[in-house]
């Protein structure tokens, strides 16, 4: 299957899927062309991921901004400017209302997020959204073209010097099943 480099196929991707750097990294990759879809994520997102990098991880304030900068500049397209008023999109918790209207602010597909609870259908399906957890994401994109996705995570690999089986175990926390299905395609 060839994959269209202007693949209409969008995501959201939330803070918590581009935060961990093996899980980011890989989303990315699949992101690059040939792209296996369109990426997605507003300011107000990337402050968040810039927080958690900071605080959580203890990345230091050069480290976060070099991160922020560089997917920035990998992908100016996927900023997409949020309303200031967010109350016409609800949410069980009004903390997401922003990823929410960056999803349809920026005609998202999908919203990637380990956050499911936090978007039930009801408040996705008037919009025409799903909402997936990166491991289920990554699995659908690994059958549409197993070999490339084995490629880019090669190549993810030879970035940091790694083998295909460390990056394999680096994701194994975050995608257990799309760890597994590389782990036996590898095998």
């Amino acid at each position: 299957m060839i994959l269209n480099q202007n693949n209409e196929y969008a995501v959201l991707l939330d803070a918590c899927v581009l935060a961990p750097m093996p899980l980011c990294d890989t989303l990315l990759r699949l992101a690059e062309h040939p792209a296996f879809y369109r990426p997605l994520w507003s300011e107000k997102i990337l402050e968040e991921v810039g927080n958690v990098l900071e605080q959580k991880l203890e990345y230091s304030q050069l480290q976060r901004e070099r991160r922020l900068k560089a997917m920035r500049r990998a992908f100016p397209e996927a900023i997409v400017i949020i309303p200031t008023r967010l109350d016409s999109f609800d949410c069980p918790d009004e903390g997401d209302r922003h990823v929410l209207a960056a999803a349809v602010k920026g005609q998202a597909n999908a919203i990637i997020t380990n956050n499911i609870k936090d978007f039930p259908k009801t408040c996705l399906e008037e919009y025409g959204l799903d909402c997936q957890t990166p491991d289920d994401f990554l699995v659908h994109q690994f059958h549409l073209n197993p070999p490339l996705v084995i490629d880019k995570i090669d190549q993810q690999a030879a970035v940091i010097r790694k083998s295909r089986k460390e990056i394999i175990c680096k994701l194994k926390k975050l995608t257990p099943q799309f760890s597994d299905l590389l782990k036996k395609y590898s095998s």
